[in-house]
């Protein structure tokens, strides 16, 4: 097994010095995927250890057009802390990142405790107290966000911010596979995409995400923020740009970046 501290330290030195580094395993190139999750959890102690709180999680790779491009068959996950939140109406501060990009998504507010390998979508909505839409900020820690799975699962699913949308909604009144989005740049229009893009249902995403916990005996808890994964392919963003996320029925999210 390999020596998990040097492995999140290369993680860690990248977002202190808010440069990228190439990808773990052109070093480690034996890595395993409990590895790269065990110096996921180290990289999120780290913050913890920094007066950081964790509030939520997020998952990636849940379209299946990606999981191809990325040669695998599941998603991955990360985990989300308060300071990565950036609540209604504020601006994301891009040089705090070292190559931010954004993607909107449907997130979840969970209002009870979510565990065990037989949950499924209905649990999810049944324990959901509302729906957001949402904007993701990704930052990679890779050079041109080049990375393996396990690269990417080891570097926190590139988690760096996250906004949620003023509206909310019980989920139990709509389908939130049609649910539709439309992601604009600057005015522009960038993608089209409804909630059945993630795997089908952003509710079956976030059962997969509790089944998966359940394996290493964890699950979510009550109060915690799900994204349940990218509607749209991520966009760069820089100083002056603005990226609005318009959904049907859970209103608008805007996001400016200075």
């Amino acid at each position: 097994m390999n020596d998990i501290a040097p492995i999140a330290e290369r993680l860690l030195s990248a977002v202190r010095n808010r440069t990228a580094t190439e990808p773990l395993t052109n070093t480690w190139p034996d890595l395993t995927i409990d590895e790269a999750l065990t110096v996921q959890d180290a990289v999120v102690y780290a913050r913890v250890d920094s007066g950081a709180k964790v509030v939520g999680a997020k998952l990636g790779l849940t379209s299946v057009a990606k999981q191809r491009q990325m040669k695998v068959d599941q998603p991955l996950f990360g985990w989300l802390t308060d300071d990565m939140q950036i609540d209604v109406g504020q601006s994301v501060e891009c040089g705090r990142f070292i190559q931010p990009r954004c993607e909107p998504e449907i997130a979840f507010l969970i209002n009870r405790d979510l565990e065990g390998p037989d949950v499924t979508a209905a649990h999810v909505l049944a324990a959901t107290e509302a729906v957001f839409g949402a904007i993701d900020v990704l930052d990679s820690r890779f050079t041109g966000y080049a990375f393996t799975f396990n690269d990417v699962v080891a570097d926190n699913a590139s988690s760096a911010a996250f906004t949620l949308g003023g509206t909310y909604i019980d989920p139990k009144g709509i389908d939130l596979r049609l649910t539709g989005c439309v992601f604009e740049k600057n005015g522009e229009l960038i993608a089209t995409a409804a909630g059945a893009a993630v795997l089908g249902h952003p509710a079956a995403s976030v059962a997969w995400l509790v089944r998966e916990l359940a394996r290493r005996g964890r699950g979510l808890t009550k109060g915690q923020v799900v994204m349940a994964g990218a509607l749209t392919e991520a966009i760069p963003v820089a100083p002056g740009d603005t990226v609005v996320a318009r959904f049907d029925r859970l209103g608008t999210v805007e996001l400016a970046c200075r």
